[in-house]
């Protein structure tokens, strides 16, 4: 048998036999919203049961639709009672109707349960007759006093745990199972060996209390009697029917339903007077004992169940509607009350009066201790809820307040992650983080295979630049002595002024090739970009009809930066502004800057750029100019220039008049260096220079 032992505050033991099922758990805290005790710890991302809160009420295992909690099995023990050779009683809860009737008739069960090989099959009922009897003795000869009922095992466990301070309220008398444990062994002997068969995981509890510790051997839940059943292949129809051995029960057997225990003990709940109030349900538990310790409820007995009766125990399988079980439970007790031998009864009644029904209860406080509300205001500010207003009380982490959630979080008892606008809003921000590193990610895959291009055709440039300088070399040389040797009106020298004009201009672009595929360094130095830009626009004239202004927004007046390549990056953006404003415009040049950047912008009022070219306009030998106008090199160089500096370039164009005014913005964002930077650069740059 595997049990969980832990030892509380009260000095006695207490056994839970409720656990885990790893790996089933899917964290959806059904199991701690239904638990009364808050016995339920989320550890590791799995829920499980806390034994010294637990209070066997089994409403975890009812409730879990993923069967990650289980009653822990115990029929190791009744199989080694059967074996041992002393006489064994099997005694059956009166909520045995609701789960076997619709199957088979209680004659067969009985014949079942005795093929099993136990020696006496007897009805619990019985035992509820005899505690109804002390019930109601307990409210003529106790008139004025205030009683919390023990017939659930369930019940006393949340007193004794959850308000000690009304163990003294508990009445102090034995269950019905452990009555008619005893009575049996008085008519029996004392070496009878007693097994509980019933749906409650709560009586497997009791039974191991140190306080009734004895009274009863083993308790196995209806499940476990199937998996006997099934183990020892016993049918109905292979077994002889019997009926229960003496003594007989008479209304006790309606202690399964809501209210029969006070059925059969002729106690009434007077709704005027109030002295009798009953209740079932964890909601109605907890509601009820706490209106009882108020003093809210001043009833003289409260008589509680945790289930919705016993026939909605965590050990019944039956599929059936709980108003369908209590009906096989009325069915039963009306047939067996129609042949019921109330002499007989009388008689049983009468030898066991003097058997002592009475039991003490112990005080096991599982309270939590106050947390600072200091810290309590930590613990929701970590979970996002920074105002009152944060605080949704949604309940879906299973605390009924976002207060109460964390304070089990500091007791150990829940974790952050259990709160669901939390968990969503971390995902949200999780998502949002994601998306941009994908967008960063793209980018700069992106960067890497337009450098990647560069650096080939690069490599391919170079090489075909300096195979055509020599052959150019040699035809522009020739080319001018030709022209030299003829007269300024001969014939052919027009035809030669072409030659050399083709001839520079392929010198031209060679010259731009071995640019472009030059692995040059940036070569840093303190400059002024205000004058920079200056010469930049002096060395590219502008067209009469294109008007220019630099806005110098920066406020720094040295940057670390290589003069010239920055100068054929401006020189560069200023004529491609320039060819794309034939019939004039407006040309801008901005700068700003904040801690960690520079920022230029060469901006035009032109045709713009069509969004097709966009993404190839820093490809080499890309270009929309007109043949003969263009290499298509000097964006590419511009690009691998801003990049050398360890900045970035960007563009934002509109071509089409109808989504408004055309133009090109360029953006050139350089970081700031270090000075230590400066003084390497500067030092590499004297090096070269003296080399």
């Amino acid at each position: 048998m595997e049990r969980v032992d832990e030892s509380n505050e009260g000095g006695a033991a207490t056994s839970c036999f409720v656990r885990s099922v790893k790996n089933r758990c899917r964290l959806c805290f059904t199991c701690v919203r239904r638990c009364p005790a808050k016995a339920i710890r989320i550890k590791q991302r799995q829920a499980e049961v806390i034994p010294e809160r637990c209070i066997g009420c089994g409403n975890c295992v009812r409730v879990c639709s993923q069967g990650a909690k289980e009653v822990v099995p115990t029929i190791e023990v009744v199989e080694a009672l059967l074996k041992n050779g002393a006489p064994v009683a099997a005694m059956i809860a009166p909520s045995f109707p609701a789960e076997f009737q619709a199957e088979v008739d209680f004659r067969q069960l009985v014949g079942m349960v005795r093929a099993l090989g136990f020696d006496y099959v007897a009805e619990v009922a019985f035992g509820a007759d005899l505690v109804a009897e002390r019930y109601r003795r307990l409210l003529v000869e106790d008139k004025g006093s205030r009683h919390i009922a023990t017939t659930c095992p369930a019940v006393v466990g949340f007193v004794e745990r959850y308000h000690p301070d009304l163990v003294d309220h508990l009445a102090p008398i034995v269950s019905p199972m452990i009555a008619e444990a005893r009575a049996l062994r008085q008519i029996y002997g004392d070496n009878l060996r007693v097994v509980f068969v019933g749906p409650c995981v709560g009586k497997k509890m009791e039974a191991s209390d140190e306080d009734v510790a004895g009274e009863v051997d083993a308790v196995i839940t209806f499940p476990e009697l199937r998996a006997l059943f099934r183990a020892r292949r016993i049918r109905a129809e292979r077994v002889e029917p019997s009926d229960f051995d003496p003594p007989h029960p008479a209304l006790g057997a309606l202690f399964a339903i809501s209210r029969g225990i006070l059925q059969a003990a002729g106690v009434h709940e007077d709704l005027l007077r109030g002295e009798v109030v009953a209740a079932e349900g964890v909601r109605s538990l907890t509601s009820a004992i706490a209106a009882f310790a108020d003093g809210t409820l001043e009833a003289g007995l409260l008589e509680l169940l945790s289930c919705d009766g016993c026939i909605q125990g965590a050990g019944v399988t039956s599929g059936e509607s709980r108003f369908k079980r209590r009906a096989r439970v009325s069915h039963y007790v009306n047939y067996r009350m129609g042949g019921h031998d109330a002499l007989q009864w009388h008689k049983s009644i009468d030898r066991l009066a003097g058997l002592d029904l009475t039991r003490s209860f112990r005080p096991r406080d599982q309270r939590l201790t106050e947390v600072a509300p200091r810290e309590v205001r930590r613990i929701l500010k970590r979970m996002g809820k920074l105002e009152k207003s944060d605080e949704l009380n949604c309940g879906a982490c299973g605390y009924q307040t976002c207060r109460d959630h964390a304070i089990a979080i500091k007791k150990g008892l829940a974790e952050s992650e259990m709160c669901l606008p939390f968990v969503i809003e971390e995902f949200q921000r999780t998502i949002g983080e994601l998306r941009l590193s994908g967008e960063k990610l793209a980018s700069t895959q992106e960067q890497l295979m337009h450098s990647e291009r560069l650096a080939s055709m690069g490599q391919l440039a170079a090489g075909v630049a300096h195979e055509l300088n020599n052959p150019l070399g040699v035809i522009l040389m020739y080319a001018h002595l030709m022209a030299d040797e003829l007269a300024a009106d001969a014939d052919g020298r027009e035809d030669l002024q072409t030659i050399v004009q083709q001839a520079d201009r392929c010198r031209r672009i060679v010259a731009g090739l071995l640019d472009f595929a030059r692995e040059n360094k940036a070569l840093l130095q303190a400059v002024n970009v205000g004058e920079l830009i200056e010469q930049s626009v002096q060395s590219v004239p502008a067209p009469r009809s294109v008007r220019v202004r630099v806005d110098p927004g920066h406020t720094t007046k040295l940057w670390d930066l290589d003069p010239d390549q920055l100068v054929q990056v401006l020189t560069n953006l200023i004529s491609n502004a320039f060819a794309a404003m034939p019939e004039g415009g407006e040309l801008d040049l901005r700068t700003s800057e904040t801690p960690e950047h520079l920022v230029i912008e060469v901006a035009d009022t032109g045709c713009g750029i069509p969004r097709g070219n966009l993404p190839k306009i820093f490809q080499p030998f890309f270009t929309t100019k007109k043949l003969g106008k263009g290499t298509g090199l000097g964006l590419a160089v511009t690009y691998g220039i801003v990049k050398m500096h360890r900045g970035d370039i960007t563009v934002c164009s509109n071509a089409d008049p109808e989504a408004g005014p055309t133009g090109t913005i360029f953006t050139v964002v350089i970081p700031v260096r270090a000075p230590q930077e400066r003084v390497v650069a500067g030092a590499d740059r004297d090096a070269e220079e003296i080399a």
